[in-house]
């Protein structure tokens, strides 16, 4: 990335996945890409574009981050009824679901092995696998 362009990794990503670069989905992608690997909910992604500057409501990082998963670019990883994370790391992988402090981790592929998936329902394909061990403190 050029020096004097902060917005261009966003703005590749954007076109490359069909997305016109609008000025608040190049300030979220900009938030979500350019850096490591992460999880976030709306509502965190949200208030980190209002601590940078960047004017846009709740509802646009709802909108914002379905069609970011709608191209692939992100991954929708759903916890519980009404929790649901955004993943940058799109690969097939796993996640442990910390209940205590609400936190997503990635399970290393090589640490969890499935053996044995039913067969789909007639006519249809398996997708995806995605499995969410949930961790509790020990004591409770």
């Amino acid at each position: 990335m050029v020096p004097d362009r902060p917005y261009a990794n966003a703005y590749d990503l954007l076109r490359e996945s069909g997305l016109r670069p609008t000025r608040q989905r190049l300030a979220l992608a900009k938030l979500l890409f350019d850096g490591s690997d992460r999880h976030v909910r709306a509502e965190q992604l949200h208030g980190e574009a209002l601590t940078a500057g960047i004017r846009v409501s709740l509802a646009t990082v709802y909108n914002t981050l379905h069609q970011f998963t709608e191209v692939g670019l992100l991954r929708e990883v759903v916890v519980e009824s009404g929790r649901a994370y955004f993943d940058t790391n799109i690969s097939d992988h796993h996640h442990f679901f910390y209940e205590a402090s609400g936190e997503l981790r990635d399970v290393p592929a090589d640490q969890l092995v499935l053996s044995r998936l039913p067969e789909p329902p007639a006519g249809k394909l398996l997708k995806r696998v995605d499995v969410i061990l949930h961790v509790a403190d020990s004591d409770g």
